[in-house]
Parts: C-alpha cells; structure tokens; sequence
C-alpha cells in the first residue's frame, strides 16, 4: 500500500509492506521537508491509532531530503510506538540523523492526559494561596539577600559594576518617565485643590488649600503617584527585558560563563531606578503644587497668597518623609520586576504573566509599605 504525500508532484511517499512476525515496514520514499510532512503526518497518526500491539520497522534508506519537519515526523513515529507499548525499529538512517534522533527521548514527549476541572472548596482555595503567598514570600526574602550580596560585592569591587547599563536604566526610568509623571501629578494636584476648595468655600477657609496640597503632595500623593506610573512604566519593563533573556536562553547563557544573573542584570537596574525615584519625586511634587496654584487662581486670591501658603506648610520633614518612602518604593519595583524577570518560565505567554505580576505585586507592596511608614513616621513625628 502506497500513501502519497503529493499527488501532482510525488515528492514523498510512505509505502506500508507487512514484514514478518506480524511486523509493519513503513518506508519513506523521497523528500521528508515541509511540503510533504503535511500529508504524511495524518496517516502516520492513523496508523499509530489502528495498529497498536504491531512492531514497526521503519525503513528510511529511500529519503532523499530530509529537513526539521522531517525529523519531527521521524521522532512521532518513535513517540507513538513508545506510547502504544509497540517495538519501533529504524533502519537505513544516515548516521548524522541517527545522531540527531537519539538526542530525544520518546518518553518524555507523551500525550498530556486531559484532566476534567474539579470545584474546590472555599478553605481549599484560601490553604493554597496562604501557600503560594508564603512560598513567594520566602523567594523574595531570598532574592533580596541575593541581592544585598551582589550589591556588597559591586561596593568592594566597582570596576565589575556593568556602568553602562546603569545610566541606561537611569534615563529610561528617570529622563524619558519625567513629562508622563508631571502630567500626571499636576492634574492630580489640581484636582485635590478643586475637591479642597469646594469643600472648604462655605466655611470660608479656601486658603487653607495650599496648606492642604502642599502636605499631601510632599508626604503622600507625590511619592505614590510616581511609584505607581513606575510600576507599571518600568517595574513592568524590567521584568519583560529580562523575562525575554530568560526565554531565549541568555540568562542560562550567563550562568554557564561564571556571571550571577543577579550582579549582571538586576545590580545596574535597581540602582538606575533608585537614583531616579526620588528626583522625579520631587518633581512630582512641583508639579502637583503647580497644577493646585492653577486652581486656586481661580477662587479669587493672588498667586502670591497661595506662595506664602506653601511656603509656610512645607516643612523640611513633610519633603523628607516623602523622599524616604520614595527610595523604598524604588528598591521594591526594581527589585520585583527583576525577581519577576528571572521567574519568567517557558511558553508564549510567559513575558506576559511575568510583567502583569510584577506590576500587581508592586503596586500591592508599594501600598503596604506606604501604610507602614506612614504609620511609623506618625509615631517618630517626622
């Protein structure tokens, strides 16, 4: 029995000839390439369906050419004899092919089982994720003192710290996000001041406006507001950056040479977004002030009034706190993006689980520790 791959062209063809010991000789005649795989490969799928039990004798002495989808066809005919428990034996392969074929392992190509979804219940559900959250939690604290170890390093030894990319992280992080943050925190300013103002106008207290934005802006919604852009501007890229190294196999690639992944990729990121956080929270917070000026204007008092106002609200503790919780922030987002980055596993959507969980945990973490600190700078009166 012939089966041909082609019809106008009969470029390939499986031919089916009984052998004895009720074996099964499939011999493979021309070109095994993407033209004529297509058509071999359903046949060679029925026969592995209607012949289990039968030894195979695969004949490939006739093949003219043979490309990758060739070998792939070749590695399902050994797959399926492994799976139906069937005795598969290749003859007339030339020795660079045969090569090739025995560095694939049939076993571990078998057909995923189907498992039916089954309803969980409610304390299951809760015991994993308490689980899941504890597991990631230790591999934080982990690579948190992966991290400080690669940080000690690069103090004692400069040279080794991958300069370059530092400064290059810096600008995209810092230079490149600075319209983006000070648009976004002048109409939040702006915003606060109007929800203020119209507050505040029948008790007569609109003045009281600048104090309101000032302290909001240096203590709270400054630092915030740009830790949560940066999560997802940079947090995100970091963790796609690196997520993507992962997949193609560069950050193996550093491991086998002798470099750390963490003192080459994370090191230069995390500090490039730690030097710029706190600057560009202070531009947050001109900005936020800027845009409550903008409203006030329009309650009937000079600019100068809304000036001394700042002025005499901003103190030097309520800039502090912020830039403090500022530098916490930044260590959090570099340091998720690029935990997430090297977590990233294989498939077609792997970069983008890895990026859209380093934006959720940042943005959960930034949101916990702005309660803590909060909390603790209420307590020191700073």
């Amino acid at each position: 029995m012939s089966v041909d791959a082609d019809i106008s062209m009969r470029e390939g063809r499986l031919v089916l000839e009984p052998a004895g010991d009720g074996a099964l000789t499939l011999r493979f005649l021309g070109a095994l390439d993407n033209t004529t795989v297509p058509f071999l490969w359903g046949e060679v799928e029925r026969l592995g369906a209607e012949t289990s039990g039968r030894r195979w004798v695969v004949d490939a002495g006739g093949i003219t050419k043979m490309d990758g989808s060739g070998m792939a066809l070749l590695l399902r005919v050994r797959c399926l004899g492994a799976g139906k428990g069937r005795e598969v034996e290749l003859r007339g392969i030339s020795p660079g092919y045969r090569r090739l074929l025995e560095r694939f392992d049939p076993a571990a190509y078998r057909t995923i089982e189907r498992q039916d979804p089954c309803c969980q219940s409610l304390p299951e559900q809760v015991g994993r994720t308490v689980l899941q959250m504890w597991a990631d939690f230790r591999i934080q604290v982990s690579f948190i003192g992966e991290l400080a170890a690669a940080f000690g390093r690069a103090a004692m030894k400069p040279e080794t710290v991958r300069w370059r990319d530092l400064w290059l992280a810096a600008e995209r992080a810092g230079a490149d996000a600075l319209p983006i943050v000070a648009l976004i925190s002048g109409l939040v300013g702006l915003v606060l001041a109007f929800q203020a103002g119209m507050a505040m106008r029948p008790y007569g207290a609109e003045i009281y406006v600048a104090n309101l934005v000032t302290i909001a802006m240096l203590r709270e919604l400054g630092p915030l507001m740009t830790a949560i852009l940066l999560s997802g501007r940079s947090g995100g890229a970091f963790a796609a950056e690196i997520g993507t190294m992962k997949v193609n196999e560069e950050v193996a690639a550093l491991a086998t040479m002798g470099l750390s992944p963490v003192a080459f990729l994370a090191v230069p990121r995390v500090v490039g977004l730690v030097l710029m956080v706190p600057l560009l929270t202070l531009f947050a917070n001109v900005a936020g002030i800027a845009g409550g000026a903008l409203m006030f204007l329009t309650l009937d008092y000079p600019f100068s009034t809304y000036f001394d106002q700042v002025l005499a609200s901003a103190e030097i503790r309520h800039l502090m706190s912020g830039l403090v919780k500022s530098v916490a922030f930044a260590w959090t987002i570099a340091g998720v993006g690029c935990l997430r980055g090297l977590q990233t596993q294989r498939g077609p959507s792997a970069v983008g689980q890895s990026t859209t969980s380093a934006v959720v945990t940042s943005i959960l973490l930034i949101v916990i520790l702005d309660a803590i600190l909060g909390t603790v700078f209420y307590f020191l009166q700073f």
